[in-house]
């Protein structure tokens, strides 16, 4: 980092930073902590041509989640450009291992969260998935949503990848007709859109926080299906989840089906390691 983007940054909290420390784990930008006498802040950085976009997208879905007051999204400092290099600013979260009863509070507020509706699926804007642009086109219909501005776009994308073949991907007419029993009566809900174990924390008071959302109105089991895609989350979570959302006898293979796009995600990011995944579920359901 330079001393002319460090002063740049001091602008915005006021504050002169003493210490900047490299953080490992992100796969799309650069991570640091930045410190200064009295506090610390997060700042993502990165010089793609994509990369403003992206962080004012994110930063736009934490202001949205943080709006509806039924859980936490670190505090957004700044986003901007400088020297080519775009930036997020963000509050610095300092996070613990969760115990049961945090799980449990995560799964209490997502179901808040999920309380939140709309009239229709989508998002006045849309946003990315990982790098991946994500279409949030709205539509009364979530059967329509989901095969037009989720799987449509990703199984396109794979074919021109050369990860999947035409004749192993589904047309739109046929997808609609497979997923109309699957998805009946179903509402729209604000959801993170990205719920994996790496995008929520636990501070150190208890209080569950979500980070990098790819936010949009669709069915509340979206949330959950991602939640168990690596390995999920603690059965308390679940526990807790349910209280508020119950379970009905379509879950089990709609849970199935999103994973699918997000399977379909990876693959397209990360090439041939998902695609037995991939291929599994669209000869199980399509």
């Amino acid at each position: 980092m330079t001393s002319n983007l460090k002063k740049y940054l001091s602008n915005f909290i006021t504050e002169t930073i003493t210490k900047v420390s490299s953080i490992s784990g992100g796969d799309i930008s650069k991570a640091y902590n930045i410190e200064t006498i009295s506090n610390t802040y997060f700042l993502k950085l990165n010089t793609t041509a994509d990369a403003l976009k992206m962080f004012q997208l994110e930063a736009k879905g934490l202001r949205l989640i943080e709006k509806t007051k039924t859980i936490k999204t670190p505090k957004v400092l700044a986003c901007d450009i400088f020297e080519g290099a775009s930036f997020l600013l963000l509050e610095f979260i300092e996070s613990k291992v969760p115990s049961e009863k945090d799980f449990e509070n995560l799964g209490h507020q997502l179901a808040n969260l999920h309380q939140c509706t709309s009239e229709n699926f989508g998002l006045d804007e849309d946003n990315f998935i990982g790098r991946l642009p994500q279409s949030n086109t709205k539509h009364k219909s979530w059967v329509d949503f989901y095969t037009f501005e989720r799987l449509l776009p990703q199984l396109q994308l794979a074919q021109q990848k050369h990860l999947l073949s035409k004749k192993e991907c589904p047309v739109a007419e046929h997808i609609t007709t497979k997923l109309q029993s699957y998805f009946e009566d179903i509402k729209p809900s604000l959801l993170h859109g990205d719920l994996w174990s790496g995008n929520y924390l636990i501070s150190k008071n208890g209080e569950p926080y979500l980070i990098d959302p790819a936010v949009y109105y669709g069915h509340n089991e979206v949330d959950i299906a991602m939640s168990k895609l690596f390995g999920g989350f603690n059965s308390s979570f679940y526990e807790a989840y349910q209280c508020n959302f119950h379970i009905n006898a379509n879950t089990k293979d709609r849970v199935v089906l999103y994973q699918l796009y997000y399977l379909l995600v990876h693959l397209n990011m990360f090439g041939n390691s998902y695609y037995g995944s991939v291929s599994k579920i669209l000869k199980t359901y399509f």
